[in-house]
């Protein structure tokens, strides 16, 4: 056991993290794709609703297929699947291929995102798990964040974001060698119990239930703020798109050293008073936010809201992959569709806002911080 948790075995399973983040392509792609085909919004929104349609209908059957073909081997098939939609801008760039090329990304990261989390707690003891899951984000934030860099570089330097492809499927083929070579060991897993309705069956756990609702929550938070910040700084502090931008890229810095931080901190903190500490933070930031009209000011709390929920994602999912162990698979399916869930939190964002103005949008998230703080005093202390 204590081979299997070596270094040796969990690098690999870590650096899957980074191809995962190529699900964060679609946000620079879309604005590529738009400008280079002369697309509506409507056309060009196509594109992440192609990627995100697949965590919705794919989350569940990718757990119940883990329980038959094994972790390890879904998240190789993962990375085959992501690799040829890195292909496909290459070989045609079009339109309706980039829509085919974002399809097959959005299956490819549905499995990953599914498969490799639970695969980490083979390779990690429990008490570490938390921590290595927040360090999972971390590599993840650090392929989006170097995205849209990557893409200017290369249209600015060679002409072409598009190399940006070839960057990425390269880094894919080394992830899946890598971890093809490394031999991790799986634990059985009854698939007896393994069906659609014994899934969503998990769901009259009320605890897993709470786990569930938590990552809807926090998606739609992390999603509810990178579309709205812009948008709210330009009604607040009526400045132009091209600075109010730089609030997303502020929100995402802060992401990215939060769960660099958290990944050091969780390895002797309990994650459920780490939890509660985030939320008594991100809960007055967001209101001191909704009530000023400085742009600095608003930036700061920007970037303490980045902060505060940059790990409750890797928090809720330690903490559900714990609550049933031998039901891994099954629980991290259904946990990896409240990604898609999250999608509704924005939706009722944009209501409120056309009725209320940004400020009115923005408010809605502080129901989101709100059941998350109930969530963070419900969780049990690990």
């Amino acid at each position: 056991m204590k081979d299997n948790s070596s270094v040796y075995k969990t690098l690999p399973v870590l650096f899957g993290f980074f191809v995962m983040g190529f699900v964060d392509l679609v946000g620079i792609a879309a604005n590529y794709v738009k400008q280079d085909f002369a697309l509506s919004d409507t056309l060009a929104n196509l594109l992440p609703m192609t990627l995100f349609l697949w965590f919705a209908v794919l989350s569940v059957p990718t757990g119940l297929w883990m329980n038959r073909l094994g972790r390890k081997k879904m998240v190789l098939l993962s990375m085959i699947i992501t690799f040829l939609a890195m292909l496909i801008p290459l070989i045609s760039y079009s339109f309706p291929m980039m829509l085919v090329a974002f399809g097959l990304l959005g299956i490819g990261n549905t499995i990953i995102q599914v498969s490799l989390n639970p695969l980490l707690t083979n390779v990690v003891r429990g008490d570490r798990l938390t921590s290595s899951l927040t360090l999972g984000q971390f590599i993840k934030a650090i392929a989006a964040f170097l995205g849209p860099i990557i893409a200017g570089v290369a249209a600015a330097s060679f002409g072409n974001w598009k190399y940006i492809f070839v960057i990425f499927a390269v880094v894919t083929v080394i992830s899946g060698l890598w971890l093809l070579a490394t031999p991790i060991q799986e634990e059985p897993v009854n698939q007896s119990t393994s069906s659609f309705k014994s899934s969503f069956g998990l769901l009259k756990d009320k605890t897993i239930l709470m786990f569930f609702l938590g990552i809807v929550f926090v998606v739609g938070l992390d999603v509810g703020l990178n579309t709205t910040i812009p948008k709210f700084l330009m009604e607040r502090c009526h400045i132009l798109l091209e600075k109010a931008g730089l609030g997303t890229s502020l929100y995402f810095v802060a992401r990215t050293v939060g769960t660099f931080v958290g990944a050091i901190l969780l390895v002797k903190l309990s994650g459920r008073k780490f939890f509660i500490a985030s939320m008594f933070i991100a809960i007055p930031a967001l209101l001191v936010m909704l009530l000023i009209d400085n742009l600095w000011g608003i930036l700061a709390m920007v970037f303490v809201l980045g902060l505060a929920i940059a790990n409750v994602f890797s928090i809720i999912f330690a903490a559900a992959l714990r609550r049933k162990p031998e039901r891994a698979n099954e629980i991290s399916g259904l946990l990896v569709m409240g990604i898609a869930g999250g999608a509704v939190i924005p939706l009722i964002m944009g209501i409120a806002s056309d009725s209320m103005g940004q400020t009115g949008g923005l408010a809605v998230l502080m129901v989101a911080l709100i059941y998350l703080l109930y969530s963070a005093f419900k969780l049990k202390q690990n």
